[in-house]
C-alpha cells in the first residue's frame, strides 16, 4: 500500500468533513447548492469512471480558495466517480509540506488525485491560473504594506473576491475546467 493510500484512508468523508465546519459552511454548501457540471463537462469526465480514482483535499474552513474550490471539486468527483477524502492541513503538515505552492507556501486547497493502488495521477491548486492572475491584479492596488491602511485595504479586498467566488457563476466554471483539464 502506497503512502497516498494510507492518507486517503485516513481522511473525512465530505459529509463529515461538511459537518466538523463552522466558518465557511454556510458559502460553500451555497456554492455547492448552485454549481452544475455543465453536459460537456459531464461527457468528459464520463471516461474517468473506469478509472475509479480517489482524490485527497488538503483543506481547511477558514480558507476563501477552499471556499469556492472545494464545492466545485465535489460536483466533478460527482460526476466522474471520483471518491473523496478531506484532511485539515493543519493537522496533516507532512503531507501539506510535500505539496507546497512555489516550493514555500502551505496554500490550499490542494487536490491529490490517486488510482485505486494510490499513485498520484495529478495535483491540482491551490487555485486556477485565472483566479490566482485576478488574485494577483487585486493585490497590486493595495498599497504598501507598510501603510497605514494597509490591513484595512487588503481585507476590503478579500471580502470583494469571497462575495464574486459566491456569486460569480463564470469564475464557478474557470475553476471546474481548470480541474478537469487536470483529469482529461
Amino acid at each position: 500500500m502506497t503512502e497516498l493510500l494510507s492518507w486517503f484512508q485516513k481522511g473525512m468523508t465530505v459529509k463529515e468533513y461538511i459537518d466538523s465546519m463552522d466558518k465557511n459552511k454556510t458559502k460553500m454548501l451555497s456554492i455547492y447548492e448552485k454549481f452544475v457540471v455543465d453536459e460537456e463537462s459531464i461527457n468528459k469526465l464520463a471516461a474517468l469512471k473506469s478509472r475509479e480514482l480517489r482524490v485527497i483535499v488538503l483543506t481547511e474552513d477558514w480558507c476563501g480558495d477552499a471556499m469556492l474550490n472545494n464545492p466545485i471539486l465535489f460536483r466533478i468527483a460527482e460526476a466522474a466517480g471520483i471518491e473523496i477524502r478531506c484532511l485539515l492541513r493543519d493537522q496533516n503538515l507532512e503531507l501539506m509540506d510535500q505539496y507546497l505552492t512555489n516550493g514555500t507556501s502551505r496554500a490550499i486547497p490542494i487536490f491529490i488525485f490517486i488510482d485505486q493502488e494510490g499513485s498520484e495521477v495529478a495535483v491540482w491548486g491551490p487555485r486556477a491560473p485565472e483566479m490566482q492572475a485576478l488574485v494577483e491584479r487585486e493585490r497590486t492596488n493595495l498599497p504598501d504594506k507598510e501603510a497605514p491602511d494597509f490591513q484595512e485595504k487588503q481585507l476590503a479586498m478579500y471580502k470583494r473576491l469571497v462575495a464574486s467566488y459566491q456569486t460569480d457563476e463564470t469564475i464557478w466554471q474557470t475553476v471546474a475546467d481548470s480541474i478537469i483539464s487536470k483529469l482529461i
